[in-house]
Parts: C-alpha cells; structure tokens; sequence
C-alpha cells in the first residue's frame, strides 16, 4: 500500500482588492491578514455584499438615469444589508453627478487581467468603465470602507490598473472611486512609475513568503 500524498500547497495568489489591503497593513498584523486570506481561500469561502449595489450604480450609468437605481436598491436587499446601502447610495449618487449629464455617459465593458508581481499573481478586476461623450474613458474600481482609502492603497491600486490596462481598458484612465464620500482618486501626477513597481515588488515577495509559511 502506498502512502498517502500530502495535499497540494496553494499557491499564492491575491486579488487587487486583497493586495491593496495588505499593502495598507504594517507589522504583525500583515502576517495576519495574509493568513486569513490563505485560509478564506482555502475553504472557498466568501461573500461580497455589494454586488446589488454595484448592478444599481451600473443600471444609473448605463440606462443614463442619474442615481433613479441608486435611490431604489436599498429597499430591495435583505433587511441585514440595509445599514450598508444607506449609508453607501449619498455618496455614490454625488459622485454620479459629478460625471455631468447622464446621456453625456456610457456604460464601458471591461475585463480583468492577471497581474504578476514577482511570482505573486495578483487579478486585477475593476469593477465598470465609464465612456464620456468626448472619447475619454475611465476604469472604476469602488472602494466601500468606512474609512477612507490610504494614499499607499490608491497608489497601489491605481498603479496595477494602469499597468494592465491595455488588457482592462485600452486608453482608459484608472480611478478609484470612495463610494462613501463620493470622491474620485486619480495617479498623482508626481507619481514615479518605477518607484512604485519596485516598493509593489517587495511587497508582493514579503506576502507571498507570508503565504508560504502560514499555517
């Protein structure tokens, strides 16, 4: 009889999400969240909270309804998600109005892209494009905490988008968008591309080394 093998290691791997997350931790506590996110992968476990929102925020741009989804989706979640919709549809409708006339507006499609950082696969999943009438388009990722995004995770996150974006969105323009606040983060125009790659890369080394020794 042979013996039985060990189970296959998981290889490292984090969304963009989950990266940029990591990247805003300090200390013991990185170890810590890439232990939990070895784990939640693990167990396929996992649930996104957002997703009606996100189809109501789309509806708006697409349907050129100026926030008439938005207004409504907080009725039709569960009763637990309620809180959450409410305190999210104020800010995502400013941030909606800023983008001008609605018909002036369209829904853009994108695609998510597999970043490698070193050995470390990162997927890079916007969660909409916006096109304006002038030809100019915009890749959006959404960022919902209660608290707003560090300048380290929207360099991080915006860096990665612009870096595959011939994938995601040819021509478009990165930006994460603070849901809450209603806010739009663009590159710093100061940014230095290379700097960023090298202090991403060592991040990406230190996470996967994480990984590979989490229990």
């Amino acid at each position: 009889m042979t013996a039985p093998t060990s189970a296959t290691p998981l290889t490292p791997y984090a969304t963009l999400l989950g990266f940029t997350r990591y990247v805003d931790r300090t200390g013991p506590t990185k170890a810590t969240f890439v232990g939990g996110l070895r784990k939640q992968r693990a167990s396929r476990s996992g649930f996104n909270p957002h997703g009606q929102f996100v189809k109501a925020l789309k509806a708006d741009v697409a349907f050129h309804t100026g926030g008439t989804h938005l207004a409504q989706v907080a009725d039709l979640v569960k009763p637990r998600w309620r809180p959450l919709y409410q305190a999210l549809v104020p800010g995502a409708t400013a941030w909606l109005e800023s983008l001008g006339d609605p018909r002036s507006v369209e829904l853009a499609q994108t695609r998510d892209a597999l970043a490698m950082l070193g050995d470390l696969p990162v997927k890079i999943n916007p969660h909409f494009g916006v096109r304006y009438a002038d030809g100019r388009a915009e890749a959006v990722r959404l960022h919902f905490d209660e608290t707003p995004p560090s300048e380290e995770a929207t360099l991080a996150t915006l860096h990665l988008m612009a870096r595959h974006m011939d994938a995601v969105l040819p021509h478009a323009e990165p930006v994460l968008v603070d849901v809450r606040r209603g806010t739009a983060h663009r590159m710093p125009t100061d940014a230095k591309p290379d700097q960023v790659e090298r202090w991403l890369a060592g991040e990406a080394a230190a996470f996967r080394a994480i990984w590979s020794t989490a229990a």
